[in-house]
């Protein structure tokens, strides 16, 4: 077997394992159907594949916080359905970790809880924050 012979035999495995892994996450994860920023409440609201739906207001989403309707109501759907990205803000963002309360990185993370007092959380436990 000569090393082009390895390569792609090593590719076509990682393609076959990264499809598994994606279905399951698929399976096992929450994925968004649709987004759409909802100016009277100032909310970005998820329509789940689930039927679940739920909403968050931008300030608390690190790249969101101060941007305006214009910027905020340009979100898209990852193909996935894993992430939400705001192409002229330069934003992504996970489903799962925004239905588990993470916002950001580390430090946003810390920041927002500065502003709202020691509030104590499963999602910021396990972050670190």
């Amino acid at each position: 077997m000569n090393n082009l012979d390895f390569t792609e035999e090593t590719l076509n495995n990682e393609i076959v394992q990264a499809r598994a892994a994606a279905a399951i996450a698929d399976a096992s994860e929450p994925r968004a159907q649709a987004a759409h920023y909802d100016l009277d409440l100032n909310r970005i609201v998820v329509e789940l594949r689930s039927g679940a739906t739920f909403l968050f207001p931008p300030e608390l989403v690190q790249g969101l916080a101060g941007a305006s309707p214009d910027n905020l109501k340009n979100v898209e759907v990852t193909p996935s359905g894993e992430g939400l990205h705001w192409e002229q803000l330069d934003v992504d963002m996970s489903i799962p970790a925004l239905i588990m309360g993470i916002f950001g990185t580390k430090a946003w993370m810390a920041e927002l809880g500065s502003r709202r007092g020691s509030v104590s959380s499963t999602a910021k436990a396990r972050i670190g924050a």
